[in-house]
């Protein structure tokens, strides 16, 4: 079974496709599902998602089994990489200090992520999620 670490666009892109996959085991920080959910709430405000629209994706967001990782280590990982690549924030990193403890690969939608994972970490498309 391969590990994927993924980003909240990556989650809320999985829970529009219904995605139900258990051939591989999805990771991330701990605040991956809010993270997706604000992206959800600015859609709503931005008037490009309705309101009934919203009800089955939180629960897609919540019901995908993704295990979410806030432990010393993780957050310990994430401060250094933020150090090592100048970020102003260190929350995109603690999506390539997941990937580099506890995934064989990152898939990334958000493109700041996706490039600052450029060369510190594997990345993969989101269509390996729905390969058997």
């Amino acid at each position: 079974m391969t590990r994927y670490a993924i980003d909240p666009p990556t989650l809320l892109a999985l829970a529009r496709a219904g995605y139900a996959g258990a051939e591989h085991q999805l990771v991330g920080p701990a605040g991956l599902r809010s993270q997706a959910m604000s992206l959800l709430y600015a859609e709503l405000r931005a008037g490009t998602l309705a309101e009934a629209d919203i009800r089955p994706l939180l629960d897609g967001i919540t019901t995908i089994r993704v295990r979410l990782l806030g432990d010393r280590m993780s957050r310990g990982t994430a401060w250094r990489l933020a150090r090592e690549l100048g970020l102003d924030d260190t929350g995109p990193a603690e999506y390539l200090a997941v990937t580099r403890l506890q995934a064989d690969a990152l898939v990334a939608l958000d493109p700041a992520i996706a490039r600052l994972a450029e060369g510190v970490v594997p990345l993969a498309p989101i269509d390996v999620l729905f390969a058997g």
